[in-house]
């Protein structure tokens, strides 16, 4: 049995659905829970909301790990892989703020380790690095139908053309860290 301390990370990467079916996969990810922050609106976001671009709100994923497992740098690095980190408040179709690259830290340590996994993969991008590095704010939680959504939902249009070359993607950069990886 690993020890069951977890730590927890927050990151926008696009659609929340993508990052969270993405994040999923890993070895000692425990829980992933779409959600919003970074907004100024007052009071809890709705989807409708965010999705509008007027609260300033990100589609985010908060992501419950047991660091014996899986680093958080290794996470990251997982994170940046699966979006593109050089594109300013857009991924594919979806595109405004509430889809920008985003790394909210918990703390000190988890901000200078994204500071330093950023910087380590910018040469491996042919356009500048662009995902913002903030603290975290209050998280909201996305409405029950966005958790799971990709599980839910993987014969849907969005699903199938988005997020399934998304995760084959995955298995063949990270298969050393996944749970279960199929031919």
């Amino acid at each position: 049995m690993t020890n069951s301390k977890t730590e927890l990370m927050t990151v926008g990467g696009g659609c929340f659905w993508c990052i969270e079916a993405v994040l999923n996969e890993v070895k000692g990810v425990q829980k992933v829970v779409s959600g919003y922050t970074g907004g100024t609106a007052p009071g809890r976001p709705t989807y409708r909301e965010v999705c509008s671009g007027l609260t300033g709100h990100a589609e985010v994923v908060r992501v419950t790990f047991d660091p014996s497992v899986i680093s958080y740098e290794d996470l990251l690095i997982i994170f940046m892989t699966s979006h593109d980190p050089t594109s300013l408040n857009r991924q594919g179709g979806d595109a405004g703020t509430q889809y920008r690259s985003v790394i909210y830290y918990h703390n000190q340590t988890q901000k200078e380790i994204a500071e330093a996994v950023a910087k380590e993969m910018a040469p491996y991008y042919e356009n500048p690095i662009v995902t913002e590095i903030s603290p975290l704010q209050t998280f909201y939680e996305a409405e029950d139908y966005h958790q799971d959504y990709y599980k839910n939902n993987q014969s849907a249009g969005y699903c199938s053309a988005v997020i399934t070359p998304k995760l084959a993607r995955l298995r063949k950069m990270h298969a050393d860290k996944l749970k279960n990886v199929s031919a």
